[in-house]
């Protein structure tokens, strides 16, 4: 069975759109708050809660997160920068497992993988101290042979591959040949034994293809479901995507 993480940041998203002034994330007029949408993703099959607290805080919070750590009964994946703010942090809160991503600013969410090969020494760093505490770490990275080869090289548990390109292309003529990637991407990091995860752009819609991508253990999804939950709820949303991804 293929694992379910639900990202929870685009509900933090609509909070923030009108209380990011706000002292607090929590309580009075705010509202949603992710982590009442976490726990209703878990009680509806969620395998895990992840969220990208961002360097410039555009969306989760850093309250969030610790109230994610004390609340959630799943795990609790953390998305990262490759910095030494963020490695602090996930140092103290000791989530389950960190992602490191890539972060720019102008981005309203994460476009493209963590280039491995242009950060190698700051990702083995990172990845080393996360292990020695127990804290697994997985590379968001584009299904390339050399990202992949240096992830195993670096010692990295887990990759997941970055879904975007195959997505972007879904209805154009140029979708097969971005599937084929992440097939035999994901071979190949089972090959080096890495546990493949993927994620970004999956929806209601493609993951009949991307279920087929080989040795998937976990998927993580965020804007497609909290769009279907915004007409069935977020329960309906999660059992549906799950049921979708192990049909």
């Amino acid at each position: 069975m293929i694992l379910l993480g639900v990202n929870i940041d685009h509900c933090a998203t609509l909070r923030q759109a009108r209380y990011r002034q706000m002292p607090v994330t929590v309580g009075g007029p705010i509202e949603p708050d992710p982590v009442t949408l976490a726990v209703l993703s878990e009680r509806a099959g969620a395998d895990g809660i992840t969220v990208h607290l961002r360097e410039d805080r555009r969306h989760i919070q850093d309250r969030d997160v610790v109230r994610l750590r004390e609340t959630i009964s799943t795990r609790l994946n953390l998305e990262m920068a490759c910095t030494p703010a963020m490695i602090e942090y996930a140092l103290k809160l000791k989530p389950d497992s960190v992602c490191l991503v890539p972060e720019n600013r102008q981005e309203v969410t994460t476009e493209g993988g963590l280039d491995i090969v242009r950060n190698r020494d700051r990702v083995k760093a990172c990845i080393d101290t996360m292990k020695a505490v127990g804290i697994k770490t997985s590379l968001f990275i584009d299904p390339d042979a050399n990202q992949i080869e240096l992830s195993a090289k670096l010692g990295a548990p887990w990759v997941e591959l970055h879904t975007g390109a195959y997505a972007n292309a879904y209805h154009t003529s140029a979708r097969a040949k971005q599937l084929e990637r992440l097939r035999v991407g994901a071979t190949l990091a089972h090959e080096l034994d890495l546990v493949v995860n993927a994620g970004h752009g999956i929806s209601y819609v493609n993951i009949s293809e991307v279920r087929t991508i080989p040795h998937l253990h976990e998927l993580n999804i965020g804007h497609s479901i909290l769009s279907r939950a915004l007409f069935t709820g977020i329960e309906e949303a999660v059992r549906e995507m799950k049921t979708r991804m192990n049909a």
